[in-house]
């Protein structure tokens, strides 16, 4: 229990924080939800995507894909929190603590994927404006899937924090990669119909198969709605791998910096 008490101390701190700036929460959910509905309406009449039933409008196909921002948006305000922290000096005392780095890192993750969850089931209620049914039994594994999105966006974002000295350093990486790895995740467009290197480029980003993922957990009862995908094993595979890929590399990243 002791080695988990810092575990539950970081993840309690993320909760606080994020329940004392609650500014975070209209950040994460308004953007998503202006990109759905401005991009969506404005393409739907327009756009149908390659590989898909009859009858889906381009506003259902990227509703997943925008559920998936607002776990990116969540990371992206969460990790921001490691920059922060190091100027104010808290971080300085935490790795000073006699606790290992895995743990400090895990529990900075636990945090931020909780509140990426709690945000993404507040946008998961708006499917049935989507069109799409959510039953009991696609919106539970809806979260178990958005749950291993968020520990690996977050991971992510917590390997470029703790090597940026600053927050205008740290927006401008997570713009750099976070952004081009969800739009060539098929949140926007299927790699279907894409061009050859595209179609390529989309296949070897490991966040492909986790919004693969989330799209087959959506569309639980009815498979072939979802489109063409990654199967659902290997999709939960490398997800699984690389969430433990990203907790690796970030607690190496912690563990660099508690040296310099």
């Amino acid at each position: 229990m002791n080695r988990l008490l810092p575990v539950w101390t970081l993840w309690h701190r993320e909760i606080i924080r994020f329940v004392r700036q609650r500014s975070r929460l209209l950040g994460s959910l308004s953007q998503p939800l202006l990109f759905w509905i401005l991009l969506g309406s404005g393409i739907h009449a327009s756009f149908r995507p390659p590989g898909l039933p009859s009858g889906r409008g381009y506003l259902e196909y990227f509703y997943p894909g925008a559920l998936a921002l607002v776990i990116l948006f969540t990371a992206i305000f969460a990790t921001i929190s490691i920059v922060e922290d190091r100027r104010a000096g808290f971080l300085q005392g935490v790795l000073v603590a006699p606790v290992a780095r895995p743990l400090i890192v895990l529990g900075q993750m636990l945090g931020a994927t909780t509140l990426a969850v709690l945000q993404g089931f507040l946008f998961l209620l708006l499917s049935p404006v989507a069109g799409i049914a959510l039953e009991p039994r696609m919106a539970a594994c809806s979260l178990a899937a958005m749950t291993l999105l968020a520990f690996e966006m977050t991971g992510l974002g917590l390997i470029i924090a703790w090597h940026m000295e600053s927050t205008q350093g740290f927006h401008a990486i997570m713009n750099l990669i976070l952004m081009p790895l969800w739009l060539l995740s098929g949140a926007v467009f299927p790699a279907v119909g894409a061009a050859g290197w595209l179609g390529w480029v989309m296949r070897l980003n490991p966040l492909t198969y986790g919004m693969g993922l989330l799209r087959r957990s959506i569309y639980l009862g009815n498979p072939e709605a979802a489109g063409s995908l990654p199967p659902l094993l290997p999709s939960l595979l490398i997800t699984g791998l690389f969430c433990f890929a990203a907790l690796a590399l970030a607690a190496t990243a912690a563990t660099r910096r508690g040296r310099d």
